[in-house]
């Protein structure tokens, strides 16, 4: 099968019925810092599998090993403007995951 056809048959399948409405500004908010996101951790991920020099040759050659200062700060600084657009308290978020691993822990004997 080709492309085209396969492309064909989605179309007979219909669109989806599914419909996402964003109706507040908070949730166009949150729906572009996710999606933000998700981007800077692609672009610390790149980074990641340079150090590692299992990158591609031509991203390995444009690499600067003190980008990925800038990544790691972006997915931080991201993660946060998320959490307060999704009314997070992130400071609590972190003690109670941070209590639950020491917990989980403690049961295991570690």
């Amino acid at each position: 099968m080709n492309l085209k056809t396969l492309q064909e048959k989605v179309n007979l399948q219909g669109k989806h019925t599914t419909r996402y409405h964003l109706y507040t500004q908070q949730e166009k908010e949150i729906l572009t810092m996710t999606v933000k996101l998700n981007e800077e951790v692609g672009e610390l991920c790149n980074d990641i599998l340079s150090i590692l020099r299992v990158q591609r040759k031509a991203k390995l050659e444009k690499f600067d090993k003190r980008n990925v200062y800038e990544e790691f700060a972006d997915v931080i600084l991201t993660t946060l403007q998320l959490a307060s657009s999704a009314k997070v308290d992130i400071e609590r978020a972190v003690e109670d995951k941070i209590k639950k691993i020491e917990k989980r822990k403690s049961t295991k004997g570690e």
